[in-house]
């Protein structure tokens, strides 16, 4: 195989230094599988490690890129086989392992997830890692007895990645949805993807009580810190909060109260670590009952792999809207 393109993270005195370089496979962190890498995207933590301005890579260098979506070339496992369309978001990319802004990818086949029948490597990108984490937060909350009849579910960081596919996730099952922004210009985009109602984030009084008036029959949190401090307050009884980020702070400053007196349940996700058999069912319902139905409006920009470093900085501005497709393959 020839060698192939790839965006790669290394660090040099103290300095992260990124850019394209060629490889050949056995450049490449060791796997059974190799995929010819048509589609990545950009996440907050990929535009953290190329920059510079979070320390996500483990081990230098490395390709940049948590997601990645292609098609098998060559295979040691006999449940994939070459020709076949997968994916896979987050196990390590960029991490541990090199990641998928590479035109070829090797990769353990217990990372691979195979493309739900009908999507698209394009789609299953514009889902990536943030829609998934957003599929995986819903589902847990519904293993834990999440209804839409319960009433409202609100999510914070509504235009992001996460937010808003948990938002058209959540619409598209049934429940009343309230998003939380920081972008009152993007009000009509979020009722567009099925927001109900629009809370900005500097006009939420957040109260000094350990319990507030109960709102929320569910939440989703992006942000972390006095904002999830609120939802716990805030919570009806019995309440999921599914906790995926911390864009605001990774402190929280609550009390036990909400917890034993409205037993609102707290509930950590991690989209990196899942299990693989939990991975799967995830995706499944994600080409399922979870299939979000405004992927042209949350994941409307595509970019080329030569646009791919100068993508980065608006996310570490936080001015993106909805999620970006980086094409690796021109004809994929």
């Amino acid at each position: 195989m020839d060698n192939f393109r790839a965006f790669r993270i290394d660090e040099q005195d103290g300095k992260i230094v990124a850019g394209f370089q060629q490889l050949s496979i056995d450049d490449l962190t060791e796997g059974n599988v190799v995929v010819r890498v048509t589609h990545s995207t950009i996440n907050y933590k990929d535009a953290l490690a190329a920059t510079g301005k979070g320390r996500i890579l483990r081990r230098y260098p490395l390709n940049g890129g948590i997601d990645l979506a292609g098609v098998v070339v060559s295979s040691e496992d006999a449940d994939f086989q070459p020709g076949a369309d997968v994916l896979v978001t987050g196990c390590g990319l960029s991490e541990t392992i090199d990641g998928g802004y590479s035109e070829y990818a090797r990769i353990d086949s217990k990372s691979l997830v195979a493309l739900p029948g009908g999507m698209t490597c394009a789609e299953a990108m514009q889902i990536g890692t943030a829609g998934y984490t957003a599929a995986l937060a819903i589902h847990r909350m519904e293993q834990n007895n999440q209804m839409p009849d319960l009433g409202p579910v609100v999510v914070t960081g509504a235009t992001g990645g996460v937010g808003s596919v948990a938002i058209d996730m959540l619409a598209g099952r049934g429940y009343e949805v309230v998003g939380v922004t920081g972008k009152a210009a993007e009000e009509d985009y979020l009722r567009k993807i099925g927001a109900q109602q629009i809370l900005l984030r500097d006009e939420i009084d957040f109260g000094k009580r350990p319990m507030e008036k109960a709102l929320w029959a569910g939440a989703i949190d992006n942000l972390g810190g006095d904002y999830l401090a609120w939802l716990t307050r805030t919570m009806k009884y019995g309440g999921n909060i599914a906790s995926i980020g911390l864009a605001a702070s990774h402190e929280l400053n609550t009390t036990v109260m909400p917890f034993i007196l409205r037993a609102v349940c707290l509930l950590g996700i991690n989209s990196v670590d899942t299990p693989h058999d939990l991975r799967r069912a995830v995706w499944a319902r994600i080409g399922g009952d979870l299939k979000p139905q405004h992927l042209d409006t949350i994941g409307s920009r595509t970019i080329s792999f030569d646009e791919l470093p100068d993508a980065f900085q608006a996310y570490i501005d936080g001015t993106v809207t909805g999620r970006i497709v980086v094409r690796i393959a021109e004809n994929p």
